[in-house]
C-alpha cells in the first residue's frame, strides 16, 4: 500500500500530465500543498522530493519549485503496453484482433526474431481504442516459441503483455523503437475510421526477454491526431514518452 507521500506525489504527476501546472510555472508552496492534502510539510517534501528525482520539477534555495517538463518520464512498461500507458493517464484502453494467422517467416521477420526463414510464425492485426475511439492499428510478429501462448488470449483482450506475464510468467524487457511518419493504407483507413492517406505515426519496434532472445516485432500506427512522443533532454537524461496529441 502506497505511503501518503507517495499518494501525494502522484496526485502531483497526474496534475502536470493534465497541464493543470505547464513547464515553467510553479508548483503551490510547500505550506499550502501541506494544507490542501492535511499532511506535515515533512510529507510535502518527501512527495516533492519524488519529483525532483525524476526530472519533473526543480527548484532554487528559498524559492518554490518549478516545473520542468510537461510529461513525465514512463516507465518501459507503459512505453511497451498501450493498455498500461493509458491506464497511468487516467484512461481506457480497448483492443480487438482484426486477423490473426500463421505464416512462413519472411527475410524481414527471419532477421528480426532471429529465427531461420520460412519458419511458421503468428501474424496479428489488432486494432487499438481510447475511451472508445480507435487510435492504433498494430501488426505484430509473433516469434514460433511464443505464438501458441499469444494464441490462447482472446481477441478482446485490452492486454497482451499483461496476460503473457500471468500466463506464461514472460517479461518484456528490452525495446527498440524508430519512428517515422506514413501515410494511412486503405486498410488503415477502414480500421481507424479515418481518409486514406490521412498522416499516421508510424513506431516499429522489436522486444525482446532479458536474455535478449526476440519475443515479437511490430509495425504500430497511431492516428497522428490521437497520440504523439516526446523526449525529454536533461543532462543525466533523455527520455521517450508516448502521450495524448495536443
Amino acid at each position: 500500500m502506497p505511503t501518503r507521500h507517495e499518494e501525494i506525489a502522484d496526485e502531483l504527476r497526474r496534475a502536470i500530465d493534465r497541464e493543470e501546472y505547464t513547464v515553467g510555472s510553479r508548483l503551490p508552496a510547500e505550506t499550502e500543498l501541506a494544507a490542501r492534502y492535511a499532511v506535515s510539510r515533512g510529507t510535502v517534501r518527501q512527495a516533492v522530493a519524488a519529483l525532483t528525482a525524476e526530472g519533473l520539477i526543480g527548484s532554487r534555495q528559498g524559492a518554490r519549485h518549478v516545473v520542468l517538463a510537461s510529461r513525465r518520464s514512463q516507465s518501459f512498461a507503459e512505453l511497451r503496453s498501450f493498455a498500461q500507458w493509458a491506464a497511468a493517464m487516467g484512461r481506457e484502453a480497448s483492443g480487438h484482433v482484426a486477423a490473426q494467422g500463421y505464416r512462413a517467416a519472411t527475410a524481414q521477420d527471419a532477421a528480426r526474431l532471429q529465427l531461420p526463414e520460412g519458419t511458421p510464425v503468428l501474424h496479428v492485426l489488432r486494432v487499438r481504442g481510447l475511451d472508445g475511439e480507435p487510435v492504433l492499428v498494430e501488426r505484430t510478429v509473433y516469434a514460433d516459441w511464443i505464438s501458441p501462448a499469444v494464441e490462447e488470449i482472446g481477441p478482446d483482450a485490452p492486454s497482451v503483455t499483461q496476460l503473457l506475464f500471468a500466463n506464461k510468467g514472460l517479461v518484456f524487457a528490452y525495446g527498440e523503437h524508430v519512428i517515422d511518419a506514413v501515410a494511412a493504407s486503405a486498410q488503415d483507413a477502414e480500421l481507424l475510421g479515418i481518409r486514406r492517406t490521412s498522416p499516421l505515426l508510424r513506431v516499429r519496434r522489436v522486444t525482446t526477454t532479458r536474455e535478449g532472445r526476440p519475443v515479437e516485432w511490430s509495425d504500430d500506427r497511431y492516428r497522428s491526431d490521437a497520440v504523439s512522443f516526446s523526449v525529454h533532454n536533461s543532462i543525466g537524461n533523455n527520455a521517450l514518452a508516448r502521450k495524448t496529441a495536443e
